[in-house]
C-alpha cells in the first residue's frame, strides 16, 4: 500500500464557542456523530463519550435516588425490585445471575425488601431449596414511582432526540453489553409491555 492509499487521520478543528446552540447541539455536530463516515476516533472523542456516559447515569440514576433516600433504600435495592417486578416468580439464582452481584451482597438486601414487605419468598413447587420472589403490591407501588420518574426523563430526552437518534443510542448501549450475555438481555428488554 502506497503512502497515498493509507486511510488519512485528520484531527477535528477545536469547536469554537457556539452561541445560541445548546451544548447537546454543539455535541451533535462535533463528530461524534459521522456514523459509516467516522473511521477514526481520537482519545479525547472517546473520553467524551465515557464522560457523557458517566453525567448521564448520575442524573438519570438521581430521579429514582430521591424516591429511594426517603426509605433509606439505595440503587441496589432498585435493581432488585426492577428485576423481580419484570419477571414476577424468577428465582434468587436467576436474580443473581441478571445482577452479577455476590450472594451475599443480594441477601442483605433482598432480605430487607421481604422483612419490608415490597418482596413475597416463597418456596418453588418443585425444589424446596429454590426461592421464587414477587413484588407485593406496595413493592410494585414504589417500584412503578421510581420507572415513572425515570421514563418522564427519557420520554423529554427521546421525543427531543428523534426517532434516527433514540435508535442510535439503542444501538451504541446494545453493542456496549459483553458478547456472552447480550443476546438474554436484549431478549429481557424487548420483553416490555407495549414494545
Amino acid at each position: 500500500m502506497s503512502p497515498s492509499d493509507a486511510p488519512t487521520r485528520s484531527r477535528a478543528a477545536p469547536p469554537r464557542p457556539e452561541s445560541g446552540r445548546s451544548p447537546a447541539a454543539r455535541m451533535r455536530g462535533s463528530g461524534l456523530n459521522r456514523g459509516d463516515q467516522l473511521l477514526f476516533l481520537t482519545d479525547a472523542q472517546l473520553g467524551q463519550g465515557v464522560e457523557l456516559m458517566f453525567f448521564a447515569y448520575r442524573d438519570m440514576i438521581a430521579d429514582a435516588d430521591r424516591i429511594l433516600e426517603t426509605r433509606g433504600y439505595g440503587r441496589a435495592h432498585h435493581r432488585c425490585l426492577h428485576f423481580v417486578w419484570r419477571r414476577p416468580g424468577m428465582s434468587v439464582s436467576e436474580l443473581l445471575d441478571t445482577l452479577k452481584v455476590t450472594k451475599q451482597s443480594l441477601n442483605r438486601v433482598l432480605r430487607q425488601l421481604v422483612e419490608d414487605g415490597l418482596i413475597d419468598s416463597r418456596i418453588g413447587p418443585a425444589d424446596r431449596r429454590q426461592r421464587l420472589l414477587t413484588v407485593t403490591p406496595e413493592g410494585e407501588a414504589l417500584v412503578r414511582s421510581l420507572a415513572d420518574a425515570q421514563n418522564a426523563r427519557m420520554r423529554r430526552v427521546f421525543m427531543e432526540a428523534g426517532a434516527e437518534a433514540v435508535q442510535g443510542f439503542k444501538t451504541v448501549l446494545a453493542d456496549m453489553i459483553d458478547e456472552d450475555s447480550r443476546e438474554s438481555v436484549l431478549a429481557l428488554v424487548n420483553d416490555q409491555p407495549g414494545a
